[in-house]
Parts: C-alpha cells; structure tokens; sequence
C-alpha cells in the first residue's frame, strides 16, 4: 500500500521582471539567491533542517546542467541526491511529483522540491538552434490547420480560443474578463509581479498580441522561485505537524496521447493531458469538481484558463463563457480561481510556476492567505502544464480531515 504524502513547509520568492531586482550589494539576483531564499522560507515553515531533507528534485527550464545542486548548496551540503528536472511549464509541479513519489513509494521520509528561473526579458524563445525542437511535431499540425505566427506560445493558445469562439460563440470580452479577474486577485499578493487592477475596457484596448489575446491576458516572463516540502505519515507525526500539513490526496501526470493531433487546436495544447490527468485525480481522490473550493490552474493565457474550466469538469463543453458570466470562478462564486493572480499577475517563471501554486493553495488550506483567504476551504485543485508535453494535476486537503 502507497505512503501518504504530506506537504508540510512551503516558501517562495516575490515574482520579478527579469533583471529588475538586485542584492543589498547591487550585484544582480541570481537563481542560488533565489533558491536560497525560497528553500530557507520553506524549511522554516516545515520547522526543521535541511539535513532532514533525504531527497531533493530541483526544477528549472533554462539553464546549465547540475544547476539544481549549485542552488541547495546554499542551504547546505549533505550528499543526498539532487536530481535536475525540465519539463517545460509543468517543471515546477514535476519536480514536486517525483519528491511525492519518493516518500509514497517509501524511499524517503522527507523530500524536497525547489523550482527557479532566471529569464531573459520579452517572449520565449529557443536555445538550441542545431537539432529538432521539442514543439516542431505540435507547430507543423498546427499550421494545417491555423494561420502561421511567431512567438509559437500566442499563437497556440490564441489558436485554441479561437476554435472555442467559432465552435461555442465565445467572445472576446469572456477572455478579457480572465484577466480582468485575475488582475484583480492579485491586488491582495504581495509576492506578485504584477498588483495592478484595470477595466474590461483597459484588458481589452491593451496590445493585442494575437486576436483575442490582448497583452494584459497573457503571462510575462519572471524571475523567482518556490519551494515545497513533503514527508511521510511517519515523519509528519514524529515532528508533530499534523496541524500545519496538507495532505496529497490524488495526484496525476500525464503526457501527450495520439489524440492530441486529433485535428484541433486544443488537442495541441493539452486538452486530453488535462483531462485525463484530471480524472485520475479525480479518481484516486474520492473527490468531484464541485468538491473544490479553491483552484489554481495554468492560465500562461486567459484563452488556456477558459478552456480549463472545461477540461477539468468544471462545466460542459462549451459552457466555460457562461461561468466567466457569472461570476462563478471569483469570490461570491462557486469557486474562486487563482487566487494568488494565477500566471497572468502573479508571473511566470517556468520552473517555479508549479510550487508557487502549491505555496498558495498549502496557505488557502490552512486559512493564512491574509487578504485573499477563501471563505471555508476544505479541498483545493491544482493544475500545471507544460507543451510538448505534461500535466500535473493535484488535489489536496487538510491533514485532520
């Protein structure tokens, strides 16, 4: 029988532009002050030392091999293994489902996973020029079936929102509202990039990057980084953490199916991932949709968030613009969805994207998210992905419960 896995210390780092923040002695702030912040946090809040650490998985997308241990170092050096993770925009969560991995399957007690990224200013681009790139199979099908436009990132996702808006008459104003929403959260988080609040007007007037993308619908590059500890059943009671840990109750990673080049514009960004990662969860759980009241899923942009409502049962197919309308996935409504700001405000440093919203829905449970605090949260959701590709989706509970 599989261990029970526990979240037990989380920690993170204010999400930055790249290049703007610097250390008290103006040198620049780079991933080990990242990591070495985000971990401390994390280990305090857990209560113990890093020498308790038995494992740790290290996440990040851009960046020289072994950069994993060159950031814990600054915690300390005790030999356990350090294994480097890339998976894309779920590496962050990746890293988190290997560490949950090793204590369920009972190879450590204690585990941590630590994601960070330093990025380079403006859209995403490629390093290595010289061999196949990882999303050429996904661009190729989608220019058979989309006009062509780079950066690659707007466009596969605005491409999608398009497909939602002729198959399900979507509008552009259902996307805005997304930002509009979460902008609006992340007023409240002090560890956002953005804490900004506009009008549907200003989401909507703002740049557009691919119709109906405008620019304040989409995730900008960030510096920073998060952290998560988790430990075994035994570990939690022999250092009396029951009641600050959050349980592991379902988890799922899944990665592309031959259905994701079904011809659509969704299969290429994730949808079957999402769905079936969901339903695993979903399954191992014992938990509904409607058993979430707090959710933090991978709005990279407002079109992905959209279509998520769908792809993670929140609704029907084709009912996502209904819930925009209502109100349901706000405070006063039937969940609240990225609290924090989610990729949109908070930002989006690939490899700690997933742990970030780890750290959120680990306070939303506790009851200590200050301002953003959901009213009577006892299950939260999370959802991270990565093209080209993974998903990684989450449940998680209170300890006592």
């Amino acid at each position: 029988m599989a261990n029970k896995v526990y979240v037990i210390g989380v920690g993170m780092t204010k999400f930055e532009k790249p290049g703007r923040r610097t250390n008290d002695d103006g040198s620049p702030w780079d991933y080990p002050d990242m990591a070495r912040e985000s971990g401390t946090a994390a280990l305090a809040d857990a209560g113990i030392a890093y020498s308790e650490v038995q494992q740790a998985y290290v996440g990040y997308v851009y960046g020289e091999s072994t950069s994993g241990q060159r950031a814990l170092y600054e915690l300390d050096m005790t030999g356990i293994p350090i294994i480097n993770v890339n998976n894309n925009c779920s590496t962050g969560s990746t890293a988190m489902f290997l560490a949950a991995q090793a204590i369920r399957g009972g190879l450590a007690d204690c585990a941590l996973a630590l994601g960070f990224e330093k990025m380079q200013p403006g859209s995403l681009g490629t390093v290595w020029d010289d061999r196949e790139q990882p999303l050429a199979n996904h661009l190729q099908a989608l220019a058979e079936i989309s006009e062509v436009l780079f950066p690659p990132a707007p466009w596969m996702f605005g491409a999608a929102g398009r497909e939602h808006m002729k198959e399900y008459g979507t509008t552009a104003e259902h996307f805005a509202k997304i930002g509009l929403k979460n902008h609006r959260h992340s007023v409240n988080n002090a560890n956002s990039q953005f804490q900004d609040e506009y009008t549907l007007d200003q989401i909507l007037d703002s740049r557009m990057i691919y119709d109906p993308l405008t620019k304040l619908q989409c995730s900008p590059t960030s510096d920073g980084s998060a952290a998560v500890v988790l430990a075994s059943e035994d570990f939690v009671d022999r250092h009396q953490l029951a009641g600050q840990a959050v349980e592991i109750v379902g988890q799922a990673m899944t990665t592309d199916f031959r259905s994701s080049f079904d011809g659509t514009c969704k299969g290429l960004i994730g949808h079957d991932m999402n769905v079936q990662a969901a339903r695993q969860v979903y399954e191992e759980s014992g938990l509904g949709a409607d058993d979430f009241q707090v959710i933090e899923l991978h709005d990279c942009f407002s079109a992905n968030e959209l279509l998520l409502y769908e792809a993670l049962g929140l609704c029907a197919p084709g009912e996502a613009g209904r819930l925009v309308d209502d109100g349901a996935t706000t405070y006063g409504g039937k969940w609240v969805v990225n609290p924090s700001g989610g990729l949109i405000s908070k930002g989006h440093p690939l490899g700690a994207t997933g742990l970030a919203q780890c750290t959120e829905l680990t306070w939303q449970l506790r009851g200590t998210a200050g301002p953003r605090q959901v009213d009577g949260v006892t299950a939260a959701l999370q959802h991270n992905i990565g093209l080209g590709g993974a998903a990684v989706v989450t449940a998680l509970q209170r300890a006592e419960r």
